[in-house]
């Protein structure tokens, strides 16, 4: 699965820079733009996932756009600002209107690429909170029953643990859905019960090892979590 970022600067340099880096991950697809103007209308047509935002920029200025996508058609997009200033009033100003994080100039790419998965793995956990579960499921021939704890392929039994058969109804009831590896920690073990990422790593390859040929629609979504794909 790819990300759309959306990056305004008006300096060409910063802006080649940082779609260089976040394209080389493989995760991300980057549009640009150079003023604010362009910005809000790219963000309303494209609908990114995330938007990289200069504060400096002839026009309009980043607090300007930011106060109109907020409040407009392109209302929940995540939005890091990008800034030269180490002036607390504009952070606190940026804050205010919604942004969900900020950058200093001179840019890192390294530390950009962290915040923007940082965000977006946020924005999809806040996203999370309303997932749901269902006490039975069908796929094609996979059947989850909650009330008989019960899983068939091709009307066979698989016996699937306490905790995979938990985390194959999580991910089936929310399927097309990206569940970060919090959410199904939280869900799965409780929020009060500290288990290492590398937990549900393990459960998800056992499910998957018992699921046969389905085992190909949990796809893993690098540095965010888990996806059941049923396209």
């Amino acid at each position: 699965m790819e990300f759309k970022i959306l990056i305004v600067d008006d300096e060409k340099d910063i802006v080649d820079l940082l779609k260089y880096n976040l394209e080389k991950e493989k995760e991300f697809d980057v549009i640009t733009a150079f003023n604010g103007r362009d910005a809000l209308e790219k963000a309303v047509k494209e609908k990114p996932d995330l938007i990289l935002l200069d504060i400096m920029m002839p026009e309009m200025n980043g607090f300007d756009v930011c106060r109109k996508l907020k409040t407009g058609a392109a209302n929940g997009i995540p939005v890091i600002f990008l800034t030269a200033k180490e002036n607390e009033i504009d952070e606190i100003i940026g804050l205010e209107l919604g942004a969900d994080d900020y950058i200093q100039k001179p840019i890192s790419p390294r530390k950009v690429i962290a915040r923007v998965k940082s965000v977006i793995r946020r924005a999809y956990s806040e996203k999370d909170k309303t997932i749901k579960t269902d006490e039975y499921i069908k796929f094609k021939n996979l059947e989850v029953d909650t009330v008989a704890h019960s899983v068939k392929i091709d009307n066979e039994d698989v016996f699937f643990p306490k905790k995979e058969f938990q985390l194959l109804h999580f991910l089936l009831s929310n399927r097309g859905k990206v569940l970060s590896r919090d959410v199904l920690l939280n869900h799965i073990w409780g929020e009060n019960i500290y288990v290492v990422d590398r937990t549900i790593d393990v459960h998800v390859a056992k499910v998957r090892e018992k699921l046969g040929d389905y085992s190909e629609y949990i796809e893993t979504i690098k540095g965010l979590g888990y996806r059941f794909n049923a396209e």
